[in-house]
């Protein structure tokens, strides 16, 4: 039997409304392979225990579902598939019991690697994030595929962290590949395509409705070695990651936020629980002993000024630009408050904002705030 065959029968399975992942397990279980329960008569079929209504769903699509048209779609369509015994599924996804008997891919897998999950809430702070922007552009510069889904917010940052330090991101849609959802970041899949990649266990043409995406969840965790948790509300769906992800005996990290922000508290309950607090990229290569080679791969700085910038600079432009530098860190500061916190001018201050932006040490967030830029 051709691995190709068994792929675009699985495909067909999916296709069957009411076949999901456990569904296609079951069967796969029952029969020996996707092909061989295609092909088995409707007898069998009935002799199998448990009977249920969506068996004899299978029964009737069987009759109008040509599962060579259905990879002719996909390949039309630019979609992929793969299963659990092909190297490039995700290695970590592979190990579990219940890992998805078929994946729906677009752009490159390096099944090999092993994921950071990062994610959090979709009405993310600046604070928020900046944060998911920095964990991403150092974990990729440390060579580590980033894991999200998608969504707005704390994913929408990690992405875009990741593909700014040119490194590889994976993002996990809770709706087939034929849409992108939210349509804002469209743009942002045709990013991450050039390196990594989309991936769903949902057939296309399936909608992003609610109940998908705790699956979707489940994928992100299972195909990381760690989750970590940026901002999360008390009722988040982040926190249905981190259930999975201690379910899967994966790492959990939460990132401290402000006590006053509702998008801290999902995150404080997890430092609470025992969940590890992340500071920096390596708070969780120190945590992760297969990430141990990691470590030490990235000097961070944190209150301090830039490489290139000394405190011994001649001229009153360098002494400007090190008096906003000293008050800025990885946590987003107003315009005003430095204002308050400096003897310049605004002019000055707002010239000096503009040169350390452009020479690359300040990065300017939404409703002028202001963080330092981190090292690529």
């Amino acid at each position: 039997m051709g691995i190709e065959k068994e792929k675009t029968v699985r495909a067909a399975f999916r296709a069957i409304n009411g076949v999901g992942s456990q569904r296609l397990r079951h069967l796969i279980a029952c029969f020996g392979s996707a092909v061989k329960a295609w092909e088995a008569s409707a007898s069998k079929y009935l002799q199998l225990p448990n009977q249920e209504k969506w068996i004899k769903e299978v029964l009737k699509a069987r009759l109008s579902i040509d599962p060579q048209r259905i990879g002719e779609t996909l390949l039309k369509q630019g979609i992929l598939i793969i299963t659990p015994n092909e190297p490039d599924y995700p290695c970590l996804l592979a190990e579990l019991a219940d890992a998805p008997p078929l994946l729906y891919y677009r752009g490159h897998l390096r099944g090999n690697m092993e994921g950071l999950a990062i994610v959090g809430s979709r009405k993310a702070t600046a604070y928020g994030k900046a944060v998911a922007k920095m964990l991403a552009r150092d974990a990729a510069s440390k060579g580590m595929v980033v894991a999200s889904g998608l969504a707005r917010g704390i994913d929408t940052a990690a992405h875009q962290g990741t593909l700014e330090a040119e490194g590889i991101t994976w993002a996990f849609l809770g709706c087939g590949l034929d849409q992108i959802y939210p349509q804002e970041n469209k743009r942002l899949a045709e990013e991450i395509l050039k390196k990594g990649a989309l991936i769903s266990e949902f057939a296309p043409g399936s909608p992003p409705i609610a109940a998908h995406f705790p699956a979707r969840n489940r994928l992100i965790s299972g195909c990381s070695r760690g989750v970590v948790v940026v901002e999360a509300a008390e009722r988040s769906g982040a926190l249905i990651t981190v259930d999975f992800a201690l379910e899967q005996g994966r790492e959990v990290f939460a990132v401290p936020g402000p006590i006053f922000s509702e998008v801290s508290r999902g995150s404080h309950h997890l430092i609470r629980q025992g969940a590890k607090i992340v500071e920096g990229i390596e708070d969780i290569c120190n945590e992760l002993p297969a990430w141990s080679n990691y470590a030490g791969q990235i000097t961070l700085f944190k209150g301090a000024l830039p490489q290139g910038v000394e405190s011994s600079d001649a001229g009153e432009s360098a002494s400007e630009h090190e008096t906003i530098l000293r008050q800025l860190s990885d946590v987003p500061l107003h315009i005003d408050q430095i204002t308050m916190n400096s003897p310049l001018t605004v002019s000055a201050i707002s010239l000096a904002l503009l040169e350390l932006q452009l020479a690359g040490k300040v990065t300017q967030l939404p409703g002028q705030h202001y963080v330092l830029a981190r090292e690529r």
